[in-house]
């Protein structure tokens, strides 16, 4: 049987939202290693770090939630106010995680530069995202319009919600380890700070080690800026990273993205034209090639037949004849 999320503001909806917060937290107790075929900003941390912040964060967003009802915000005051809601919870969380790591936050500052592809990424889906994950735990599902997800208005199942935090507070964290690192700049600063305050993986103690993890992240975000997000967004397509009895894993759901599409550069606008010619011509030359490899093949097995058919007559002319 299929559980549904509320629909309306009341004291069953508060109940959900107090369970969800709860039944998240409990799955930190798993593996939460990296099984997702991607890296992540996490990954340089060590399982017990990263299971404090990964805790930080679900309590921030929860202090959000709480404080945005108890102020009683309007939706329409948090979809006007969704970008500085973001960057908030973001400075809050990296200060929060700097405080419980005892370790000195008055150098880390927020980073907004366009000039990071993952920033540029992130930002254009979470802004959306995160208002919408606030829709349901502050006001329910009826809020939420009706083609931004596959699912009716009053009949949005709990586990689309649950799905939709735990995505939230995995990012979040991967935008919160990502701003420490750029703050740090340096590799050598970067490893002296996670040595130094006993944060890192043991598969990233060295500068080789580190050097290779950063570069792959940079390839990594070049690609899924310009080459993957623009295919998500034209496929209604979005990724989303879960906690699972092995680990972190990534799973896709359908989001109606229109918003997203129309804040593409002209670049990733020319990469979704490929993808279109690309659907157009590839399954028309796998006709063409199709038709031309049976002709070949005809013309082939008709050829070589007759060849072996004539060799054989030959063959027998000649064996008649000596016995003539």
């Amino acid at each position: 049987m299929v559980n549904y999320w509320p629909y309306k503001q009341g004291i069953y909806l508060n109940h959900k939202v107090a369970y969800l917060f709860a039944h998240i937290k409990q799955k930190f107790s798993k593996n939460l290693s990296n099984h997702t075929k991607d890296y992540l900003y996490t990954d340089i941390l060590s399982n017990s770090i990263k299971h404090k912040l990964f805790s930080i964060v679900l309590v921030e967003l929860e202090i959000l939630v709480l404080d945005l009802v108890e102020l009683n915000v309007s939706l329409n005051s948090i979809q006007i106010l969704k970008d500085k809601i973001l960057y908030d919870l973001i400075q809050k969380v990296v200060a929060h995680f700097l405080i419980e790591c005892s370790v000195d936050n008055s150098s880390i500052f927020l980073i907004q530069s366009k000039r990071y592809a993952y920033l540029q990424f992130t930002l254009l889906e979470y802004k959306w995202l995160l208002e919408n994950l606030l829709t349901y735990l502050i006001f329910g599902s009826m809020y939420i319009n009706n083609y931004i997800f596959a699912f009716d208005q009053k009949h949005t199942p709990i586990k689309h919600v649950e799905i939709l935090l735990e995505n939230v507070m995995i990012k979040i964290s991967n935008l919160a380890v990502f701003m420490i690192l750029e703050n740090l700049k340096s590799l050598s600063n970067i490893i002296t700070f996670l040595k130094k305050n006993k944060l890192c993986n043991r598969s990233y103690v060295s500068i080789r080690s580190l050097a290779s993890f950063r570069n792959n992240l940079f390839y990594q975000n070049l690609l899924y800026l310009y080459f993957i997000q623009p295919k998500y967004i034209y496929s209604n397509r979005y990724k989303v990273c879960l906690i699972s009895h092995k680990g972190l894993v990534a799973r896709y759901i359908y989001a109606y993205r229109l918003e997203d599409f129309i804040q593409l550069s002209y670049l990733q606008l020319i990469i979704i034209t490929l993808i279109e010619l690309q659907d157009f011509i590839i399954p028309k030359c796998e006709k063409f090639l199709l038709v031309l490899v049976r002709l070949v093949l005809y013309i082939f097995i008709n050829i070589l037949g007759n060849g072996i058919m004539f060799f054989i007559r030959i063959i027998i002319l000649a064996i008649d004849n000596l016995q003539k």
